[in-house]
């Protein structure tokens, strides 16, 4: 018996009728001055917080482990008889996650600059740190990201974080910005490796800006970065370390760097509503290209090909640029047949306006040809067909 495999349907966002800016940040250290485990949960088991790391790391470098799973599995273990450890511990951790200058206000606050520069502004965040403790924060609970992508947990029968669900790397972290890209936002919709026509990319990586901090953000800023969008580093601007933005900066990871102040007029602030801006009227020039673009297609569908072939050919007799090229152009026009009077002005007048075609007009195949066109020709331009035969008989 044949078995039957039911393709569950996902919700898609499609294009829209304005431009979507996606802006993507990082968590850690770009949302929040320092590592979100490292705001309470930690200290909850009873570890110190350089310790936590030390041991977490050895235990990935020991076991060829993922660095994410390894820090995943240490939450698990150090929790047991200590703390109950469920999606509720790891949300209660997570408001307590401190946050940069005008982040709380920042999300907002975008969405309105982009409103009154007529494009729809979203926000998503693609960390390498704890889902369950971003969905904790004050921001995430006002409902401001579309999609947080970043690590999470499986939850037993009894609420219990077992087994990790997601992981979120260094390298995969691009996949989430294809997803966003084509609207196909669920990690397990596999409509992402789909093709989309260059008009129908719900957000394209132009309109992408991706805010970080670190290496573990290099390849989304690369790929951002590379195909027209705007990457941007971060620092802390209490410490004013600059150290891996000018980093950056120097191998091409990033376009701009800015203090990680989200505050109204901050140069973060100013340098993003610059881009929107930019982004803006660029979409606009965007609009007239691609409306162009489908009205040739469109047009070419319509006409007959041997047609167009002629039209092309018409037009290389117009641009050549020497005798070898017009004699190759004359060859291919000479196996066509059935020209317009108005092709074949178009024709009559290239020989009298090109010097390329009227020096050799009288070779053996350039003069076939013109007097093959002149025989069918039935206009009333005899003006102009005059002008013609007087080169051919000069």
């Amino acid at each position: 018996m044949k078995k039957t495999i039911l393709t569950k349907k996902y919700n898609r966002k499609t294009k829209e009728n304005k431009p979507v800016i996606a802006i993507c940040y990082d968590f850690d250290k770009t949302l929040s001055p320092d590592d979100m485990q490292a705001q309470g949960y930690i200290q909850s088991i009873d570890y110190n917080v350089n310790d936590f790391w030390k041991e977490s790391n050895k235990l990935s470098e020991d076991n060829c482990m993922d660095q994410n799973l390894a820090y995943m599995y240490k939450m698990v273990d150090g929790a047991r008889g200590k703390i109950v450890f469920n999606k509720a511990t790891l949300e209660e951790n997570g408001s307590r996650v401190k946050l940069f200058p005008g982040v709380e206000e920042w999300f907002e606050r975008t969405k309105k600059y982009g409103e009154q520069n007529n494009v729809i502004i979203e926000h998503y965040v693609i960390s390498s740190g704890l889902k369950e403790m971003i969905e904790g924060t004050s921001i995430a609970k006002k409902g401001v990201f579309e999609r947080i992508y970043a690590c999470s947990f499986y939850y037993n029968d009894r609420g219990e974080a077992v087994w990790p669900a997601q992981v979120v790397n260094y390298t995969n972290k691009t996949q989430f910005l294809f997803r966003i890209q084509k609207g196909v936002l669920d990690v397990n919709d596999s409509g992402v490796n789909d093709y989309f026509e260059p008009d129908k990319i719900r957000v394209p990586f132009r309109n992408m800006i991706y805010i970080g901090d670190s290496d573990t953000d290099i390849p989304c800023m690369k790929v951002v970065n590379s195909n027209g969008g705007y990457s941007i580093g971060v620092y802390d601007p209490d410490t004013a370390d600059k150290t891996k933005v000018y980093r950056m900066m120097t191998e091409n990871r990033i376009k701009y760097f800015a203090p990680a102040d989200y505050s109204k007029d901050s140069k973060l602030d100013s340098l993003v509503k610059t881009i929107i801006e930019r982004t803006a009227k660029n979409e606009v020039l965007e609009s007239y290209y691609y409306d162009n673009k489908n009205e040739t297609t469109e047009y070419l569908k319509s006409i007959d090909p041997i047609e167009n072939e002629k039209a092309n050919l018409i037009d290389s007799l117009k641009n050549s640029f020497s005798f070898a090229t017009t004699h190759e152009i004359i060859e291919k026009l000479d196996k066509h047949s059935n020209w317009s009077d108005r092709q074949i002005e178009k024709l009559l007048k290239i020989a009298i306006v090109n010097n390329q075609v009227g020096s050799i007009i009288n070779d053996v195949d350039v003069k076939s040809f013109y007097e093959n066109i002149i025989s069918e020709y039935s206009g009333d331009n005899d003006k102009l067909l005059q002008k013609v035969k007087d080169i051919i008989n000069d």
